[in-house]
């Protein structure tokens, strides 16, 4: 089967930065934004989050919106889209939102954290090993396999950076947020990491457009921008 379509999704300050979700949470889209983001989730046949935005934020990663929830069931669709996520060692709490919410869902882990994972989400999720390390090839081949066609990855920012430095990503939805947040602590959107071409390789930029005070940048990375 092939692998599914890598959507990338963030929102970033205008200096980088993303939600830290500390306790006075940084809102960097806006309402219409957010519906955006409801309506691309509605599209994806799975969404993926990382171990480490699991336990920080606690979502429930749901489509909120009734209609494309029913839209969904019409086209013979799951009325949720699969929910994914990684976690290596398998540290990942049963009683989080993610696994009592939507519909089904998947955790990937190692031939390590197999074990301790299978264990704590008996029932509620379906656990894969990727072998002895987090090999998201095999991720996205076992993906392809159970027939999801576009995957959408809403971070963390180890996430991003994996599927862009292996070059599996095949779309950046970045919308930029009109606030400066200036804390070197805070998190980015992505790490230092060996990225295809380098910095010199320009990518791609498939649309650019306001919503609201924030800006949306669509890129696609595995395309050269033609000067």
């Amino acid at each position: 089967m092939p692998r599914p379509y890598v959507l990338l999704s963030v929102a970033t300050s205008v200096d980088g930065y993303i939600d830290d979700a500390s306790p006075q949470r940084l809102l960097l889209s806006n309402s219409d934004d957010f519906d955006r983001v409801d309506q691309v989730r509605a599209e994806s046949d799975a969404i993926l989050i990382g171990a480490g935005t699991i336990r920080a934020d606690n979502p429930r990663l749901l489509v909120n919106s009734d209609k494309r929830r029913a839209d969904r069931v019409s086209r013979g669709l799951p009325e949720y889209p699969l929910k994914v996520t990684i976690s290596g060692s398998g540290d990942l709490d049963p009683a989080a939102k993610f696994w009592h919410h939507g519909g089904a869902k998947v955790a990937y882990t190692t031939d390590a954290g197999q074990e301790r994972l299978s264990a704590r989400l008996a029932g509620l999720a379906d656990v894969v090993s990727l072998g002895p390390d987090i090999d998201f090839g095999k991720l996205l081949d076992d993906l392809g396999g159970r027939g999801v066609k576009q995957l959408m990855v809403e971070g963390g920012g180890s996430v991003h950076t994996a599927f862009l430095s292996q070059g599996l990503a095949d779309e950046i939805h970045l919308a930029i947020a009109p606030l400066l947040v200036g804390d070197a602590d805070a998190p980015r959107f992505l790490s230092p990491a060996s990225y295809p071409g380098g910095s010199s390789r320009r990518m791609a930029l498939a649309e650019a457009r306001t919503i609201g005070d924030v800006v949306l940048l669509r890129y696609l990375p595995n395309l050269v921008s033609i000067k």
